[in-house]
């Protein structure tokens, strides 16, 4: 790729926003705002805002392999207390994509080197799930369906978590999960029942 277009499209860009709103970037540059944290995969085929239609300011984004949410990831870790205790966000959603490289990636038996310890993540998702996954036949549906527990498990991490069990608490935060279906470009609500979830691990996890 010849990156010079990336900054033809970008002077592009801001005459297309311009064109509409001749303030677009003064108002921009005032502060953020946003009502959701979006915790994706890094695929360069899944881009947040364009897949849920929104705009700049309206949704914090955090990206990595897998959409994972690991409690020792001080990353992850500052971009969730920072969205929820200090940009008040109402609802954190974890969205995982079908035919995920790195959930496919922990289903091989196969070092990986420094991609070891984070798959090993995933990997426990598939062991708390064998049993369900091992008798789905069609391994493109195992494959997927391991997507969907794996963000439902991170789902489940993000409830462990002090700040998000606090703004429940004060503001009534919701936890999502989603996932993005690669081929039809459709998002699905997996319906997590963000409350029954909360009140299943409480008497360890309650952080008040």
């Amino acid at each position: 790729m010849n990156l010079d277009k990336v900054f033809t499209n970008n002077e592009a860009w801001i005459a297309s926003r311009l064109k509409k709103d001749p303030d677009y970037f003064e108002n921009l540059a005032r502060g953020q705002e946003p009502e959701i944290l979006y915790i994706g995969c890094s695929d360069s085929r899944v881009a947040a805002e364009e897949l849920m239609g929104l705009q700049p300011g309206e949704v914090f984004v955090h990206r990595n392999i897998a959409n994972m949410v690991v409690s020792i990831d001080l990353n992850m870790m500052s971009v969730v207390n920072y969205a929820v205790s200090i940009l008040k966000v109402n609802h954190v959603i974890v969205c995982g994509h079908y035919f995920c490289g790195g959930v496919k990636a922990a289903m091989q038996a196969k070092d990986l080197g420094i991609l070891n310890p984070w798959l090993r993540n995933i990997r426990d998702v598939y062991r708390h799930h064998k049993y369900e996954l091992n008798s789905i036949s069609d391994e493109s549906e195992r494959y997927n369906r391991l997507v969907e527990l794996n963000v439902q498990e991170q789902c489940m991490n993000l409830i462990k978590t002090a700040a998000v069990q606090k703004a429940f608490r004060e503001r009534g935060l919701k936890v999502h999960g989603w996932v993005f279906d690669i081929q039809t470009g459709k998002l699905i609500d997996l319906n997590i029942d963000f409350e029954s979830m909360l009140a299943e691990i409480i008497e360890i996890y309650n952080l008040e």
